[in-house]
């Protein structure tokens, strides 16, 4: 899988999440490694949810993982807080902020 077609697939799994619900403003930067290597970023801003292909350098997390892990936790196969006890998913910033990643799932 290229990086491109990760991107495009996670992009359309969240189009139509409701994040409404979500008042503060959160921002994760995703480092995929290995096959489909590449960075992305989630935004929830004002009630709506943006995923861009960019690096977000006023992130609150960055999250690295390679794209097996984060489309197990993406689908619900995987805890982001099990994939990070057994080091599958590494954490760099507000662990706070992190786990709200369970809300956008």
């Amino acid at each position: 899988m290229t990086y491109q077609e990760f991107f495009n697939k996670i992009k359309a799994q969240f189009a139509d999440k409701d994040v409404s619900g979500i008042s503060e403003h959160l921002a994760f930067q995703f480092n995929i490694t290995g096959e489909a290597e590449g960075i992305f970023y989630a935004e929830v801003k004002d009630g709506k949810l943006f995923i861009e292909p960019y690096e977000y350098y006023d992130r609150d997390a960055i999250f690295i993982a390679s794209a097996k892990t984060f489309e197990k936790i993406l689908e619900g196969k995987l805890d982001p807080v099990l994939a990070f006890t057994l080091g599958k998913l590494k954490i760099d910033g507000s662990i706070e902020k992190a786990l709200r990643l369970k809300d956008l799932i």
